[in-house]
């Protein structure tokens, strides 16, 4: 099968006819929503629904970043307000085994909410260490400053996920733990060493079976001097690969940000060089997309194997919103 490495964004409620008309020529691997695309559940439904008619694949990955908190695409009026990491991590201080169940509850009744307006894939969980300086980027959504309790965590919503019919991405590696700085805004360099960030790779460590995994725009200089993890030979298939033991699908964080420099095409060939089986780009520019197209060749048969392998494990979607929903307000009352 032949598609293009990358993952686009979308400019509105609806494919506009140029977007139709790129989209079916690059045939890129999947597409990101934000909540410039979404207004309601038939207006949502009937999005995707376009998606994979025009993809003609029914498990084209259709991805959102519906974490909680700040980080949710799908909010009030027409969806319930879901909580962030540190919601759980306080629970954890107090029960840990009712912070894992809530955990997981929550993203079953995540999963079961994307599951029916046709989302498949959520950029989630975080199992980024938080530190005493992290980022608030971070903070404001990370699992805690433990890499047992995150793991655990982590694994929870993964398996929350799994229930209700959408494939999680572990995220941000090889750890966004230690940066001081948000990547949306600027390039950020860690200069722990390998032995100190060894507690940075534990979480991912831990779950690297996870069937997809996202990584982060930091330089780590114990690794590399030179390059962000996202464009890093080194850090992709030594640390990424090698280390932590990840051989899902790699897809860089979206290469939109300020962290990286270059155009568009310069970071998406320099992301997939490296080691990343798929590049992230999220604002629907169409110039910026027709030159990421021209610049990628089509996946090649490890990538599409891990795609193939990742997007087998959704499953029809199990259990019932309102009793996972009720299931977790029982369990975070508890703090």
């Amino acid at each position: 099968m032949l598609m293009k490495p990358v993952i686009y964004g979308l400019s509105g409620l609806a494919l506009t006819a140029d977007e139709r008309a790129f989209y079916r020529e690059a045939d890129p691997c999947g597409y990101i929503l934000f909540k410039r695309n979404v207004a309601d559940r038939a207006q949502l439904r009937a999005l995707t629904d376009s998606l994979r008619d025009l993809s003609g694949r029914d498990d084209v990955p259709i991805l959102i970043d519906q974490e909680g908190g700040r980080v949710q695409r799908l909010g009030p009026p027409e969806w319930p307000d879901f909580p962030a990491g540190p919601v759980f991590d306080a629970l954890y201080d107090i029960a840990p085994m009712s912070a894992i169940e809530a955990a997981r509850a929550n993203a079953h009744a995540t999963a079961l909410m994307l599951a029916e307006v046709g989302i498949n894939v959520d950029c989630w969980p975080l199992l980024d260490v938080a530190q005493p300086d992290t980022t608030e980027a971070i903070t404001i959504r990370a699992l805690g400053h433990e890499p047992m309790r995150v793991a655990a965590m982590g694994r929870a919503i993964l398996e929350g996920l799994q229930a209700g019919g959408v494939v999680g991405v572990v995220k941000h590696m090889p750890g966004h733990g230690r940066s001081h700085l948000d990547t949306h805004l600027a390039l950020p360099t860690v200069t722990a060493s390998e032995a100190e960030l060894d507690s940075d790779l534990r979480p991912f460590r831990t779950l690297a079976h996870a069937p997809m995994g996202m990584t982060s725009h930091i330089v780590f200089e114990a690794w590399d001097r030179e390059r962000p993890a996202t464009l890093s030979p080194v850090i992709v298939e030594e640390v990424i690969r090698g280390k932590i033991g990840f051989d899902g699908l790699l897809m860089t964080d979206d290469i939109d940000m300020k962290a990286l420099s270059g155009t568009a095409g310069e970071k998406a060939a320099g992301a997939i060089a490296a080691g990343c089986d798929v590049v992230l780009d999220c604002w629907g520019r169409m110039d910026e997309m027709a030159e990421i197209a021209e610049l990628l060749s089509d996946m090649p048969p490890r990538s599409l194997d891990r795609l193939e392998r990742a997007m087998a494990t959704i499953g029809a979607p199990e259990g019932d919103f309102a009793e996972q929903i009720a299931k977790r307000d029982a369990l975070l009352a508890l703090v």
